[in-house]
């Protein structure tokens, strides 16, 4: 009986985690339904004011936001309150996607629509429903877990295509080749799968890029 019980009771818990997805996913539709058009920023949070990754996340910003676009961030610091700093600046909607993390991540405070979650898909989820192109500026592992993940959808046909941007070849480079030499010499994907993302550097190629895109 005991054993029946334990079972029991993670089957209840199990339910009342799925009124909790649900929510999350109803607070999302409900704030960024007139987001558009919009792009997600991801980048690393550990850089700080004065670095030169965050001057050159907070300038692409603003001048995404002067030519209409409203910007997605996760809502931490580095790279994502860069991003959120340039785009509240210049009177663009400002989106900080947090997320809870045994070691907290701060909301940055330049978010002027904040919504925070609990389960990583469904912030995924949000990053790709109301995104129009994908910037990635360097990071790390999460950071990179976007990044593929967004090729992978757009690759197996499960999203429609939009521009996934790696910022800064320097960075991209070393990463690029060895997609290159691996994985496209090995046959695990094709000459096509190599033009869903694209490496650029300068913040007016990279606004002029998009816009090719979106119908503002």
């Amino acid at each position: 009986m005991e054993k029946q019980y334990v079972i029991d009771d993670i089957a209840l818990k199990d339910t009342w985690r799925l009124f909790h997805i649900m929510a999350e996913f109803v607070e999302g539709f409900e704030n960024l339904a007139d987001i558009h058009p919009a792009i997600s920023i991801f980048g690393s949070s550990r850089c700080k004011e004065g670095d030169l990754l965050y001057t050159r996340t907070y300038n692409l910003s603003r001048l995404l936001a002067k030519n209409g676009f409203n910007i997605i961030t996760g809502g931490g610091g580095g790279v994502m309150e860069a991003a959120n700093r340039g785009a509240s600046e210049e009177g663009a909607k400002s989106v900080g996607i947090n997320i809870e993390l045994p070691l907290e991540q701060k909301p940055n405070p330049y978010s002027n629509i904040r919504l925070n979650y609990r389960y990583f898909f469904v912030r995924k989820v949000m990053f790709l429903k109301y995104a129009v192109a994908f910037i990635m500026l360097p990071g790390g592992f999460g950071t990179l877990d976007e990044c593929f993940e967004a090729i992978t959808l757009i690759q197996t046909k499960k999203m429609r295509p939009f521009p996934i941007i790696l910022v800064d070849s320097s960075y991209w480079n070393g990463l690029i080749e060895w997609i290159r030499e691996k994985l496209l010499s090995s046959g695990t994907i094709t000459k096509e799968d190599m033009n869903i993302f694209k490496v650029m550097d300068e913040p007016e190629e990279i606004v002029e890029y998009v816009k090719k895109f979106v119908i503002l």
